[in-house]
This record gives structure tokens, C-alpha cells and sequence, in this order.
């Protein structure tokens, strides 16, 4: 994500457009154990904030859902770290499910998933909603 996201505000920054297709065909490495996996998603974080710095004095004159992406790809991590420590905290003191922290973050998650698969006219995109049980139970540990 980082790389990818700071080439493409580069470009756009250099007067370039950019444009989503989806009949696009990429080869790339994937990792084939949980090792790999973790350690390719926390490089990623990494680039993420690090390429984010690079780039904000960019994100005023470029389109405005792309600044809203680099934003919530910023903070999404931290305010979903905040809200299942605040469940765990709900569920270690009161004893009772957290049920407005978990609907918390289906709409959350389900906001952000629906807005790309609004912009993309795919519905498949909503399927990354899975992504954030995949954030809550092994990165956000990591």
C-alpha cells in the first residue's frame, strides 16, 4: 500500500491522472505462511505511516477521497486498536459483551468497504470487510 500510494500521489502531484481498472491482470509474490504474511502486513504498516509523512504536504491539491484514504488508512489502525481495547476493558470489568463497540466497528468497517465499492461499481468490494476480523486477531496483536 505505501509505495503504491505515494507513487500514485506523486504522479498525480506531477499532473498525471490515474485511473481504476479492473480488468487489470498483476503478478505478484504471495506469502504462503502466517510468518511471511505477518511480516509482509507489518512492512506494509510501516510504509504506510512513512510514505503518508512523505506525502501530506501533497494531499491538499489532489482529489479529496484520496486524502480521506490516506487518513483513514492512518488512523483506521489506532481508533480500531482504541475500540477493542475499550471492549476488552467492557468485557474484563462488567463482565458483559461490548455490543455497541462490536456494532461499532461493522458500521465502521462496512461505511469504509461500501464507499470503495461505490467508487469501484463492484460490489466484491465489500468482501474486504473480513479484513478487519483479520486486523483484530492477528495485526493489531502483531
Amino acid at each position: 500500500f505505501g509505495e503504491d500510494r505515494h507513487l500514485t500521489i506523486l504522479m498525480l502531484n506531477a499532473g498525471f491522472r490515474t485511473e481504476y481498472v479492473p480488468e487489470a491482470i498483476a503478478a505478484t509474490v504471495v506469502p504462503n505462511t502466517m510468518a511471511a504474511y505477518l511480516r509482509q502486513q507489518l512492512r506494509w504498516a510501516r510504509s504506510t505511516f512513512r510514505d503518508t509523512l512523505l506525502a501530506l504536504r501533497l494531499l491538499p491539491g489532489l482529489d479529496r477521497y484520496l486524502t480521506l484514504d490516506v487518513i483513514g488508512q492512518n488512523l483506521g489502525p489506532l481508533l480500531l486498536a482504541i475500540s477493542v481495547l475499550t471492549g476488552l476493558a467492557q468485557l474484563a470489568l462488567t463482565a458483559t459483551v461490548p455490543w455497541s463497540t462490536i456494532l461499532m466497528i461493522a458500521s465502521m468497517t462496512m461505511v469504509r468497504c461500501g464507499v470503495a465499492a461505490f467508487r469501484a461499481r463492484q460490489l466484491r468490494f465489500l468482501g474486504f470487510s473480513l479484513h478487519t476480523l483479520v486486523n483484530i486477531t492477528l495485526l493489531l496483536p502483531l
